[in-house]
Parts: C-alpha cells; structure tokens; sequence
C-alpha cells in the first residue's frame, strides 16, 4: 500500500510538471518591477493574482522607473516592467528590453502641487512659489523620476523653471519627494495625486498641476523573462474589473 501510495504521488507531480502546474509544495516566482507610485496598489493587486493563481508568488521591486530601467539592461531577473511614463518604456523598447508586443497602458494619474499640513505660506498656484518666503522645493529628479519629467514641463510652460532653480531640492522617486514634504523639510513640492492621498494629515494638496504630457503608465514583458505566459497572465489581470477597482481605490484613473 505504501509503495502504491508513493507511485500515486510522484504520477501526481509528473501529472501536474506536464500541464505546467506547480509540484506539491513547489510554487513559482514572477518578478515584477513597478514605478514608486504604484507602491501600495501593486502589492494588494499581487496578493488578488496570487490567490487565482495558486503556487504563485508575485515579487515587486518598487524605484523610480529611471533605475528599474536601468536594472533590466545590467541584466536583473525582471518579468514585467510597469513605468510611471511613457519615455522611460520608449527607451526599453529602443533597447530591445521588452517584448514590445505585450506593451500598453494601464492607468493614468494626475500631479499635484503639495505643501506640509502644518504650512502657513499663502499659496494657490505656481506662482506662488516665487514668493520670497518659499525657499525650498521639492521635485523629483527629471534625469530619472517620471514626476519630475512632468513637473519640469509644467514650469516650464509656466515660465517658472529657470527662475526656481535655486529653490530645488531633487529626489530620486516621488514618494522621496513627498517624504520630504511630510516632515516639513520644504515647504512645497510635486508628487502624484495617488501619493498625495496616501499621506493625506501629513500634506495638503494645493492645486492639480497642468501643462503637461498625459500621465499615463506603461506595462510591458520584459524580453529576457523565462516566464513571459505567468508575467502576460499578470498583465491580463491588470485590466480585469478586480484589479482595476483596487487602483480606482488608490486613486488612479483609466488609460
């Protein structure tokens, strides 16, 4: 009984090997590289596909897009690629970087003109923000941080880049930039309207920045992934009624 029971078992995970299925006990990895913004939606939108998908395990690597670009092309074991805009996918795509077929859109945001809870500066605009009484600025860094790419055309458009210079102070992701203006360290800065919200007691919002490209998020297979059916199964989810509920919840919008 006990070798029949044995053969039962190993004919179970052969069985399950040739419809590939997990082995008992065994679970499968797809990696996934995603925008700072997308930080506390991403890891509930995992734990949904996990649960549909059983022995999965969904890992999140969460930067700027800049640097998770720049771990692809040194060669990280990444399987999907989700950037906060589309010039950072452009330049994947120019590279060879991912599966080009498998890109699109699947959210949109807004950016927002932020300052400390606590702040006593009168401002209502971009203006403002040359008032003598503002000294320091939070922004992302535009070299590498997709908000700050969107923040430098809308000051720009506003006339305003160049004469704020001095004010800025540049972070390496939007939620570093918003950290910054959680603990008063600036006295405004520009972030997401999604990070906004989920600081909300710690920032007020002053205005919806314009005069900007459309925010909209790319996601894409990464072309050296060896799991391009799971990372195409998780990008498929992403535009299921489910997952778009919990980004609706985290504020995002539709592409």
């Amino acid at each position: 009984m006990a070798i029949k029971l044995r053969w039962m078992g190993v004919l179970g995970v052969l069985v399950g090997l040739a419809l590939g299925q997990p082995a008992w006990g065994a679970s499968q990895e797809l990696t996934v590289s995603a925008a700072a913004s997308l930080t506390n939606s991403f890891p509930e939108i995992g734990r949904n596909f996990e649960q549909q998908h059983p022995g999965t395990k969904v890992i999140f690597n969460f930067a700027a897009s800049g640097p998770l670009l720049q771990q692809i092309a040194q060669g990280a074991p990444v399987d999907v690629f989700a950037s906060a805009d589309q010039k950072t996918m452009n330049q994947a795509q120019e590279k060879g970087l991912i599966a080009s077929a498998s890109r699109k859109n699947f959210v949109s945001n807004t950016l927002v003109f932020i300052v400390p809870q606590d702040s006593k500066l009168s401002l209502s605009g971009l203006k403002d923000l040359a008032q003598p009484a503002v000294k320091r600025v939070a922004l992302g860094n535009p070299a590498s941080v997709p908000v700050g790419r969107y923040t430098q055309e809308a000051l720009t458009q506003a006339g305003l880049w160049e004469p704020l210079q001095p004010k800025f102070i540049k972070g390496e992701s939007v939620r570093q930039v918003l950290d910054y203006v959680s603990r008063g360290e600036v006295d405004a800065g520009f972030v997401f309207a999604t990070d906004a919200a989920i600081a909300k007691g710690k920032v007020k919002t002053v205005t919806q920045v314009q005069g900007h490209q459309p925010i909209v998020y790319p996601v894409a297979l990464v072309a050296a992934s060896q799991k391009k059916a799971l990372g195409q199964e998780f990008l498929d989810f992403l535009a299921t009624p489910q997952a778009m509920a919990i980004l609706s919840k985290y504020g995002f919008g539709k592409p």
